[in-house]
């Protein structure tokens, strides 16, 4: 892989963002100004120069004037919260100076009575509902410097965990399953997905029991949730392993495309990391088999990958690859990685794209963007996890890490 080529585009991404910034209207992490400000923080280690931090600055400082004059869209992937969790990660990544114990503490009162509005409507969803909420409280509470604040902390967490096992369901094998409503169509199904969906509960649960103040509570829920996903796993000789959702009267979709939001990619990490905390050698294995399927997906009759953004396109397939080569050192996952760094390379054909890039939509049209998640700035932090001889840990807002 080219050295020069990727900086190539990192610089060409730098430059797109600076022209583009001020049309992102939102302020969160995976969609919103805050996520896109933490390629400039990263970035600037990379180049290991101050004049993109201080650009990154800039987007936070524009950002925080925004909710002092009134922004209130609260969630995780596009609003407050997700502003919160970029400021922790900056503190604690020693990539920005700021004392977020002071600054953070005032909106917890918000930021919890959104997540409670949400758990009483039943929305656990992770981009824009209650696992969101909860994701940034967990790293309020790990990453907190005061006692005080670490037990409200806990008290949230605590009544977020009460609320996933009161709106569980006992399938026929008391496995444990929890309903989604899409908000297009109110069609009520049992959404397997990391975005929306059962592999989000798993991820949230994963990450809770790694602490004693949650794991008597989460371990027996995270079992369950595994049990319930791997139930709908299919042959090996399908396209995808595994459906989107499963729909209340038992019928299943077709096949799922590869990327983070949904499919056996972003289940199988989930899976993997499960099998760690619960201590699972038979579901380790089971993880590794699921997503070695995944990587051998290389075409495009059997990915369904159309573009290379974060959420279900090239690089965002690379950053998990990425990830699962590290923890398991399996040549296969090296090599999928690459192949999806170079794919991604493939796709900035577009003239009149951001670097080169647009985003697919399934309404049958192309259209840019800078986000994280759906945009440019994504793209370039994936490029800097692969070139750089640093650790990053950006990626744990989308529980990759």
């Amino acid at each position: 892989m080219s050295k020069k080529i990727l900086e190539e585009h990192l610089a060409e991404i730098d430059d797109a963002i600076r022209r583009h910034y001020k049309e992102e209207k939102n302020a969160g992490v995976l969609v919103g100004l805050s996520g896109v400000s933490l390629f400039q923080f990263y970035y600037s280690k990379y180049l290991d120069v101050n004049s993109n931090a201080d650009f990154g600055v800039e987007m936070l400082s524009k950002v925080i004037d925004g909710i002092d004059e009134g922004y209130g869209y609260p969630t995780f992937c596009d609003g407050i919260a997700g502003t919160g969790w970029v400021l922790d990660h900056l503190e604690q990544a020693d990539l920005m100076e700021i004392e977020t114990d002071d600054l953070l503490s005032q909106l917890d009162g918000y930021l919890h009575t959104a997540m409670v509005s949400d758990m009483k409507v039943g929305n656990y969803d992770f981009l824009h509902g209650a696992i969101g909420y909860a994701l940034y409280f967990l790293n309020r509470y790990r990453n907190t410097k005061s006692t005080k604040l670490k037990n409200r902390y806990k008290t949230y967490l605590l009544g977020f965990i009460s609320f996933l096992d009161e709106s569980s369901e006992k399938d026929k094998d008391s496995n444990l399953k929890w309903i989604s409503v899409n908000p297009r169509n109110q069609e009520k199904s049992y959404n397997l997905g990391l975005s929306h969906g059962i592999a989000g509960i798993i991820g949230i649960m994963v990450k809770l029991s790694q602490y004693d103040d949650f794991k008597p509570v989460t371990e027996t829920m995270l079992k369950g949730a595994v049990g319930y996903v791997i139930g709908f796993k299919k042959e090996n000789n399908s396209i995808s392993l595994f459906p989107n959702r499963v729909l209340t009267n038992g019928e299943t979709g077709g096949n799922s495309r590869l990327g983070w939001c949904y499919g056996e990619l972003g289940i199988g990490l989930q899976l993997y990391y499960a099998s760690k905390v619960l201590e699972d050698e038979k579901l380790k294995n089971e993880s590794i088999s699921i997503l070695k399927h995944a990587a051998e997906r290389t075409t495009p009759d059997t990915s369904l990958v159309k573009d290379a953004i974060v959420c279900h396109g090239s690089y965002g397939i690379a950053q998990i690859f990425s990830r699962i080569y590290k923890e398991t050192k399996i040549p296969i996952f090296k090599d999928a990685m690459e192949f999806w760094i170079q794919d991604g390379i493939n796709k900035a054909i577009h003239e009149d794209g951001y670097a080169g890039y647009k985003q697919w939509r399934d309404v049958n049209e192309w259209i840019v963007g800078i986000s994280l998640l759906e945009g440019i700035s994504g793209m370039g932090l994936v490029i800097i996890d692969y070139l750089a001889d640093f650790e990053t840990s950006w990626d744990e807002c989308l529980m990759i890490s």
